[in-house]
């Protein structure tokens, strides 16, 4: 039995007659070739959110119209970025998404983290700060849970280690200050900076966030070991404590 048509064609190559054709039993309104040849030519904003996830869907169910399939996921998940982060499970949960489909999603996902890590660990952190934001963003905006890292950093700026620490709110029992900092001497970092993520979509700083900071900063002080920032992610945006003169 004739497998479907591949959605990425070898590059360079040009369907043959019987891709044609078969490409046109699949797709009798060509809307499927119009959306390739959309994503092949344009810019990155050559397709809408729901044909990015449509697209991704065709390759794991090739014999469906997943049009509305792409603009229920997206409005069930509410963004682009929650559909990709999303759990396999709570994708599947949805009609109509099975492992398949499921995959194709999350992999989406998962390059897009790939991609942002790798390029922040090519660079010094504090003269990149950009990509380490869109790096964060990308990672944590997404989280219905509160989770807290450190980017554990050597004498140039350069990432050694993103360490999650823990998942939950910040308090001492989740990023206990001593810890954070004896944990930089044994890899050999020389700064670090804190990260975590509010769930609620406000970035805004707590009290509970300023003092636990300020409490690291006391014991890296200490022990030679600086604290660059506090970095604080929402779907809202994000807040640096050192740029609102909070540390």
């Amino acid at each position: 039995m004739d497998e479907p048509p591949s959605l990425f064609p070898l590059r360079g190559s040009e369907p043959s007659a019987r891709d044609r054709v078969r490409e046109a039993g699949l797709d009798p309104s060509g809307h499927r070739a119009r959306l390739r040849k959309r994503l092949l030519e344009g810019g990155d904003d050559a397709l809408g959110d729901h044909e990015v996830i449509e697209y991704l869907l065709m390759t794991a169910i090739p014999r469906q119209d997943v049009k509305p399939l792409a603009r229920m996921l997206l409005q069930r998940f509410g963004s682009l970025a929650a559909v990709f982060n999303a759990d396999p499970r709570a994708l599947m949960a949805t009609p109509g998404i099975k492992d398949a489909a499921a995959a194709a999603l999350r992999i989406a996902g998962v390059s897009a983290r790939r991609l942002a890590k790798a390029t922040v660990a090519e660079l010094p952190v504090l003269s990149s700060w950009q990509a380490l934001l869109d790096y964060l963003h990308i990672d944590m905006a997404h989280l219905t849970h509160e989770r807290v890292r450190v980017l554990y950093l050597n004498t140039q700026n350069r990432l050694i280690l993103d360490d999650k620490v823990a998942d939950g709110d910040i308090d001492e029992a989740a990023i206990h200050p001593r810890k954070v900092i004896h944990k930089a001497m044994d890899i050999g970092a020389a700064a670090m900076i804190l990260v975590h993520n509010h769930p609620s979509g406000s970035p805004e700083p707590s009290r509970a966030d300023i003092q636990i900071t300020q409490k690291i900063i006391e014991a890296g002080r200490l022990l030679g070991v600086t604290v660059h920032d506090h970095v604080i992610i929402g779907r809202q945006g994000h807040v640096s404590l050192k740029a609102k003169g909070l540390i």
